[in-house]
C-alpha cells in the first residue's frame, strides 16, 4: 500500500508544471519546514510527505491541489479530499506579521479610500493564488502604486522565490493581506486594483467572489 501511495504521489508531482510544483511547495510551508521544502526535488518531496503524513500524504496533496485549482489531477488520480479544507483563521497573522498598524486610513489602498462595508468576505489562500496566476509582469508596479507595499520588500520576495513569477505575485498579495488583517476582504482588494493596469479578468474574478 505504501508503494502505491508513493507511486501515485510521484505521478501527481510529475504531472505538475515546474511553476505549479514550486507553488505546491510554497503552500505546504505551514505544515512542513521551509528548509526541507525549498531544495526538495519531486522524489524528495514525496519522501518528505510520506514521512510526515504517513497514510495521509495523498489527502494533504489533494488539499493543496485544490488551492491551485488542479481539480483535474485530483479526479485523474482519484485522490482523497476532505469536503472542507481548513483555512487560516481570519485576522490571525503569521509570526513575522507586524502587530501594530499605523494610521487607520493606512489600512486602505493608497489614497485612504475604505472598501465598501457591505462585503466582509476575507480572501483565502486559494483566492490569492487565483489572482496571482492572473497578474502580469507589472506586479511590482501593482504592489507599490496600488497595494502600498515597499519596493525593498518586493525585491526580497523576488530573491526568495527565484524564477517563479506566480509566487512573487502570491507572496506580494499575502504581504498585503498580512498588513490589512481584518480589512483584507475581497471588496478591499478589488477597490485597490480597480485602477491598476492589469487583466480585466482579475476584477471580474474578484467581482464573482463578492457574489459568493
Amino acid at each position: 500500500m505504501a508503494r502505491d501511495e508513493r507511486a501515485t504521489l510521484l505521478e501527481v508531482h510529475l504531472a505538475l508544471p515546474e511553476e505549479q510544483f514550486q507553488s505546491l511547495k510554497f503552500l505546504l510551508e505551514g505544515q512542513v519546514p521551509a528548509g526541507l521544502l525549498l531544495p526538495a526535488s519531486r522524489p524528495e518531496l514525496c519522501r518528505i510527505l510520506l514521512q510526515r503524513f504517513p497514510g495521509n500524504s495523498l489527502r494533504v496533496t489533494a488539499s493543496i491541489l485544490r488551492q491551485l485549482g488542479r481539480l483535474d489531477l485530483i479526479q485523474r488520480f482519484q485522490l482523497p479530499l476532505d469536503e472542507q479544507i481548513p483555512e487560516e483563521t481570519p485576522g490571525e497573522p503569521n509570526e513575522d506579521t507586524p502587530k501594530v498598524r499605523g494610521d487607520p486610513t493606512s489600512g486602505c489602498c493608497p489614497g485612504g479610500i475604505p472598501a465598501p462595508a457591505m462585503n466582509r468576505r476575507r480572501l483565502t489562500e486559494k483566492d490569492l493564488m487565483q489572482v496571482a496566476q492572473r497578474l502580469g509582469k507589472e506586479w511590482q508596479e501593482v504592489g507599490i502604486l496600488h497595494l502600498g507595499l515597499e519596493r525593498s520588500r518586493l525585491e526580497q520576495i523576488q530573491e526568495e522565490n527565484p524564477g517563479n513569477p506566480v509566487l512573487w505575485n502570491f507572496e506580494m498579495l499575502r504581504e498585503w493581506r498580512r498588513r490589512e488583517r481584518h480589512e483584507a476582504t475581497v471588496s478591499q482588494l478589488r477597490s485597490c486594483l480597480e485602477h491598476a493596469r492589469l487583466d480585466p479578468a482579475i476584477l471580474d474574478f474578484l467581482q464573482s467572489l463578492q457574489g459568493d
